[in-house]
């Protein structure tokens, strides 16, 4: 190949140079966009509401971790990314898929997701870990078969941080609602209703439903408001914006440390709230967390 004369410029030469490569190498080719992990085939809530008959359904605490399913082989989220737990973790489990939640306790949701999110596992934070199994997506029969199948099959293998959910009936609805402030006031998240008779079918339904003593949704942060008074030089609120374009300000709920290092510009929060003003505005929202996808 002849050299490029002096005269050219660095630029142009650059260029020229280039295009010589290609043409005597051949285009270079381009990687294609990796491709998206496909989300696991999983049965999804409805939010509690009167007129169900309660007899029909199992009751649960609504455990506040990372949803998991293991597929047979491998955990994953419920996005479908690949969940690097370490080989102990899932030594032994069944061939068979499991849905469930990767739990830390009640009130440690931060530990199971900076547990889970690590590409490198954390064996001292797995230790803390549980996969509470809550339903087998490939039986063909009711959830009442299936809770009977998933119990033999756990308390067969015997492996402590692979355990069912605890599942029980209750008799009326102002027993529920005794069960879900105990819950409550003892640190849990809420409850969870499973029909009896229902099959594992990987839509939203009342098959499925959760019972809270508040709503909750996302909203993006859009500006940090200053704070007042014994909040001077810190946050004071958040103005946010939700998916359909109303925004509010969220000023509750933050420790002193998240208003001193508070959620990012454009991340997305979940709040909680109890019910809409009529502005549609939520009512009495309360920070909860920075949104992780789970």
């Amino acid at each position: 190949m002849h050299a490029l004369s002096p005269n050219v410029s660095p630029i142009l030469a650059r260029f020229l140079s280039t295009l010589l490569l290609c043409l005597f190498f051949g285009r270079p080719s381009i990687a294609a966009p990796a491709t998206p992990p496909a989300a696991p085939p999983l049965m999804l809530a409805n939010i509690y509401h009167p007129g169900i008959t309660l007899a029909d359904y199992w009751v649960s605490e609504k455990l506040d971790g990372v949803r998991g399913y293991w597929d047979g082989e491998k955990l994953l989220t419920r996005g479908g990314q690949r969940i690097n737990a370490p080989p102990w973790f899932t030594a032994g489990w069944p061939k068979t898929p499991l849905d469930g939640e990767l739990w830390a306790g009640r009130q440690q949701f931060s530990h199971a997701v900076s547990t889970v999110r690590r590409e490198m596992p954390d064996d001292a934070a797995w230790r803390r870990m549980r996969f509470m199994v809550f339903d087998l997506p490939a039986h063909p029969g009711s959830f009442d078969q299936r809770l009977a199948a998933l119990q033999s099959t756990l308390a067969k293998l015997a492996v402590p941080w692979l355990q069912p959910v605890a599942q029980s009936k209750l008799n009326d609805h102002a027993a529920l609602r005794r069960l879900l402030q105990q819950t409550v006031r003892q640190g849990g998240e809420g409850l969870m209703l499973h029909r009896g008779a229902s099959l594992y079918r990987a839509q939203r339904s009342d098959d499925l439903l959760k019972v809270k003593t508040h709503e909750d949704a996302e909203a993006r942060v859009i500006a940090h408001l200053p704070g007042k008074g014994k909040y001077q030089g810190m946050l004071g609120a958040l103005l946010v914006e939700t998916p359909d374009g109303l925004r509010f300000k969220l000023g509750s709920g933050f420790s002193d440390e998240q208003r001193r290092r508070p959620p990012a510009l454009g991340s997305v929060v979940t709040y909680r709230f109890r019910g809409l003003n009529d502005s549609g505005i939520p009512r009495f929202a309360s920070f909860m967390r920075v949104y992780e996808q789970q």
